[in-house]
């Protein structure tokens, strides 16, 4: 659990950096561009559909996590709109709430027993 840990700190101190430079030197102009480059129909676009998949996929399961609780659907939509900012800094808080026990993690805790 330890490296898994290390791992999301990491994935979430890359994130966070490559977003501020990337917010300096771009603005805020994200969708413009993940949507344009999708209705462009070649790779870039191909790449943002299966991310945006992959969003909604992290949605859905934090939202089941929670039992689709009005808590669950709001964590929901922010994994969809946080991505894997969001996602490694929850899996992380949350490794920690079930003391590191990778069943509770996964499946949530009524679900692990």
């Amino acid at each position: 659990m330890t490296q898994f840990r290390i791992l999301l700190a990491i994935v979430f101190i890359g994130i966070t950096l490559y977003t501020i430079v990337t917010i300096s030197e771009h603005g805020w102009s994200l969708l413009p561009v993940f949507f344009g480059d999708m209705a462009k129909m070649e790779w870039p676009g191909q790449f943002n559909f299966d991310f945006m998949c992959f969003l909604i996929l992290s949605g859905l399961w934090v939202s089941w996590r929670h039992n689709f609780s009005a808590a669950g659907i709001l964590l929901g939509l922010v994994a969809v709109f946080g991505g894997a900012l969001f996602l490694s800094a929850y899996l992380f808080i949350y490794s920690y709430k079930v003391n590191g026990d990778i069943n509770a993690l996964l499946l949530g805790s009524q679900r692990a027993v």
